[in-house]
């Protein structure tokens, strides 16, 4: 039974996580890569130096945490979107000068998605905006504590 719920671990997938089996410089562990506000966190974890395969892997998951709360990291399996295509350089908020307003969309803790948008002839350009990066992360935040 044991072995079965080591296996099941195993085969899972880890997020940030990654399996890497080079034979030709006999490496073999598990390598974590951390991601937050522009920086990246990583560290391999051989299977020889942490005990084995499934021990390694333990070892990474453990560092991933750890590493995630120390930076103040949200720990969640799901994928974040950190690049912003829009011109604003916020993921989520665009501005539409068509209309004088910021949108602002997010997903939903259902997967689907969220939209609203802020006035600029109301609220004036640079309340406009940070309104809707208000309500972007407070959006944002409510879907991964959902999450958990």
């Amino acid at each position: 039974m044991e072995d079965e719920r080591k296996q099941k671990i195993l085969l899972e997938k880890h997020k940030d996580i990654a399996r890497i089996d080079q034979e030709s410089k006999r490496t073999h562990g598990w390598y974590v890569r951390v991601r937050f506000l522009g920086k990246t966190h990583s560290k391999f974890f051989s299977d020889r130096k942490c005990g084995g395969r499934y021990s390694s892997l333990l070892s990474a998951i453990s560092w991933r945490d750890k590493t995630e709360k120390k930076l103040g990291k949200i720990r969640t399996n799901k994928h974040m979107v950190t690049v912003s295509n829009s011109s604003t350089g916020v993921v989520g908020v665009r501005l539409n000068e068509k209309l004088n307003r910021y949108e602002v969309s997010w997903v939903t803790h259902q997967g689907k998605q969220g939209k609203t948008s802020v006035s600029i002839s109301k609220h004036g350009k640079k309340a406009a905006f940070s309104r809707a990066c208000v309500i972007r992360s407070e959006k944002e935040k409510s879907r991964l504590e959902f999450a958990g």
